[in-house]
């Protein structure tokens, strides 16, 4: 079974974790655990949402699926354990941040300094078996992590959605353009960051969205640990 969903957000998805593809997906998760190595831990699959309230989230950033090496995932999306070394993706990530807004590059890849700011790291797949990139895509996190989307989408209170890469930007159809700031750009991993990742901007243009909104700025900078 998945760990119970965080009280910030536990009234909001109950609905969905009754509904029977969600009890088919804890049944999966299940036997993969009883079988393999399974990335985050069981206690870290819902870090995301512990660490960034429904109320409190007023920026989404979108991943995939967890890193699937060891000690690597902790239920953040593109974020790694301290002393962990930050994989490629991450270090994309962070040479656009220098860029864009004078970020100094840590020594550490952990994120939850901003996930505590409010900016949702929501991978579209929560779980992955060790080593096996994909290996729990459509099993049912899918349509679980769009019940996320959809539930920001409706709140009153506009958020910023930062998608990158195409399976992101595929999530635009969940949201109501006209409320909410969509900021889509290539995806960061090696493979595409020099095809409309680096020069996006997606930083400052996402603080500039929640000044105009009346949110609070995202302090961007990570301290070193």
């Amino acid at each position: 079974m998945p760990p119970p969903i965080p009280p910030g957000w536990k009234a909001i998805l109950k609905p969905e974790t009754q509904k029977p593809y969600y009890q088919k997906l804890a049944g999966f998760l299940e036997a993969e655990r009883a079988a393999h190595t399974v990335f985050p831990p069981k206690a870290e699959v819902f870090s995301a949402l512990a660490l960034t309230p429904y109320r409190q989230a007023n920026v989404l950033i979108l991943g995939q699926d967890p890193y699937h090496d060891d000690n690597q995932a902790h239920g953040l999306a593109f974020s790694v354990r301290p002393g962990v070394p930050p994989p490629p993706s991450l270090l994309n990530i962070f040479k656009e941040l220098k860029s864009d807004v004078g970020f100094r590059i840590p020594n550490n890849g952990d994120l939850a300094p901003w996930a505590r700011q409010g900016v949702l790291l929501l991978n579209a797949v929560l779980t992955v078996r060790a080593h096996a990139p994909n290996s729990h895509k459509n099993r049912g996190w899918e349509q679980f992590t769009d019940a996320v989307i959809r539930a920001l989408g409706d709140r009153a209170e506009p958020v910023v959605f930062v998608l990158w890469g195409g399976d992101a930007r595929k999530k635009v159809k969940l949201l109501d353009t006209q409320r909410h700031a969509v900021i889509a750009s290539a995806h960061p991993s090696p493979l595409s960051a020099r095809s409309g990742f680096f020069g996006s901007r997606p930083f400052s243009r996402a603080n500039a969205a929640l000044h105009a909104f009346g949110h609070p700025e995202i302090d961007w900078q990570l301290p070193d640990d």
